[in-house]
């Protein structure tokens, strides 16, 4: 039997709508992981976002976070970390200009710490997960170092714009995804990184070849690995840039999407 690599978005994804991992899915990729199959988490959040579904699934894998710009692996201290930071003045560029784009807010992510433009507490409780140093106020003035990422919060009509504006200004520096609900969320991250990236180095780290790959996922930020492994699958819930990526489409995450397709995949019969 062939080791396999499976690569797991978290929102939209393996989480249900309230965030949980359901029964059956978990069951599933407890079973694989007794048959020496490794799972790891592949997402958008920030580690302490993702942690508590790591020590759930009792994983041993690296963990790729930040859409690929902090790849690390909590219980190897030899392991290699990645830290791709966003340059400062980089940074500090995009803070000053995209206020003019008709946005609601701007966050910057420097590991674990947090700095949110705009005093906002519905933000605040959400980037809280995981008790992060927060700071709110002026984020040219409160960065010290380059941000892991940069998050820009605007309303969904305004979304596309914001993209475009991104691309006039920063093609050069930086990459932009777009994340799902419940925040219509615009993420930055330096160029050239994405979920793609980290899986990779991850999938060198574990020995492990390319055609015995599978992830998962729902949005935007999954594109570049859906493409980037051998067996892609788009969740029955994903937006349809991700559904024509992708080599197969499984069910929604409400309904075990992630634990049905693995299950047929692996013939577990469970």
């Amino acid at each position: 039997m062939h080791k396999y690599l499976i690569c797991l978005d978290l929102d939209g994804t393996l989480l249900t709508d309230e965030k949980k991992i359901s029964p059956y899915t978990k069951k599933v990729l407890s079973h694989l992981k007794k048959q020496g199959h490794e799972i790891m988490i592949s997402t958008g959040r920030p580690y302490r976002a993702s942690e508590p579904y790591y020590w759930e699934l009792e994983m041993t894998t690296p963990v790729v976070n930040f859409n690929g710009a902090f790849v690390h692996h909590p219980q190897d201290l030899y392991f290699k970390t990645v830290h791709e930071e966003l340059d400062l003045e980089v940074a500090k560029e995009i803070v000053d200009r995209v206020p003019d784009l008709n946005i609601q807010n701007i966050i910057a992510e420097v590991k674990d710490n947090v700095y949110i433009h705009y005093h906002d507490e519905v933000l605040f409780e959400a980037f809280s997960m995981g008790n992060p140093q927060v700071k709110i106020g002026n984020l040219v003035q409160n960065m010290e170092s380059g941000p892991t990422s940069i998050l820009i919060q605007a309303e969904e009509p305004e979304v596309p714009r914001i993209r475009k504006a991104l691309d006039d200004l920063f093609a050069e520096t930086i990459e932009h995804r777009r994340w799902g609900a419940p925040y219509p969320v615009i993420e930055i991250v330096k160029k050239g990184i994405n979920k793609a990236v980290g899986v990779d180095y991850v999938r060198g780290y574990l020995g492990i070849e390319q055609e015995h790959t599978i992830a998962f996922g729902d949005e935007d930020n999954d594109t570049e690995m859906i493409k980037y492994v051998k067996h892609g699958v788009a969740m029955g819930n994903a937006i349809e840039e991700v559904k024509e990526a992708a080599d197969y489409v499984t069910s929604s995450n409400e309904t075990d999407g992630v634990g049905k397709f693995l299950n047929d995949y692996f013939k577990l019969n469970l």
